[in-house]
């Protein structure tokens, strides 16, 4: 295989910096393919033909200090991007994270960790006026995982800018939100000890915190009677898996 190795540096009068990196490693793409046909009684449904494709692109490597780094890219239905995830896992170091934006970075990574037979707890319709927790999840944003040590794994992300995601290499977004950054904070414990009684506990709780603008938030319309500086977010919960059962609890808090 041949290999890529660049790193780069740039400044111009203390004003624009740049560092990047880059190697090549293995990629693999998977995906699938599901038709379907709609049929609604007394409804005008134009053509009842539909299909779906989705792809999903995996690339992994080694670093020459024997770091090894993660990729995925998801592609959904009609060629439309989704999300992308670059991981560097640094040996006893812990884990860097840049996420675009799929959800599983800081708090939102726990909003949906209750036992279901579905994706999400509320995957059978309970979704109205169901109040989830966000924090990074859904936006640009850098995180760092330490190893695990006694069970205990400890996350730390941060978005520079609330609700701004895909941004480009070497690119940047100037779109005012009227948010700030968010700091995120996890913690997931399997206190297991080497028992086989405790292998399938899991305790886990984060908490979120959005910065506001106050001034970006009136010149674009938006009402600022509210005295907070700030949004706030936390969501813990315990989970139990003992043979075929599986058990859970949560609870959640939004102050938006």
């Amino acid at each position: 295989m041949n290999k890529l190795t660049k790193v780069g540096f740039s400044a111009l009068c203390g004003s624009l910096a740049a560092i990047s990196t880059a190697k090549a490693g293995d990629l693999t793409v998977t995906g699938g393919v599901d038709m379907s046909w709609m049929s609604m009684s007394e409804q005008v449904v134009g053509n009842p033909i539909g299909m779906g494709s989705n792809l999903t692109f995996k690339g992994s490597g080694e670093l020459d200090n024997g770091w090894t780094f993660d990729m995925t890219v998801a592609h959904a239905n009609k060629n439309a991007y989704s999300a992308a995830v670059a991981s560097v896992t640094m040996g006893g170091l812990g884990t860097l994270t840049i996420n675009q934006g799929d959800s599983t970075s800081g708090i939102d990574a726990f909003d949906d960790k209750m036992p279901t037979a579905w994706e999400e707890p509320w995957g059978a319709g309970l979704s109205t006026g169901l109040a989830t927790v966000v924090g990074t999840g859904k936006s640009m944003s850098i995180q760092y995982e330490t190893p695990k040590i006694m069970g205990i794994t400890l996350k730390g992300a941060m978005a520079h800018a609330a609700g701004v995601t895909d941004t480009n290499d070497k690119g940047y977004s100037g779109v005012s939100t009227g948010s700030g950054r968010i700091y995120d904070l996890t913690m997931n414990i399997n206190p297991s000890f080497g028992t086989e009684v405790l292998s399938g506990l899991n305790i886990f709780a984060g908490g979120s915190m959005t910065e506001k603008h106050k001034t970006e938030l009136t010149e674009i319309g938006v009402n600022t009677s509210d005295d907070s500086d700030a949004q706030y977010e936390a969501v813990g919960g315990i989970t139990y898996d003992i043979g075929p059962i599986s058990l859970g609890w949560s609870s959640r808090s939004v102050n938006w």
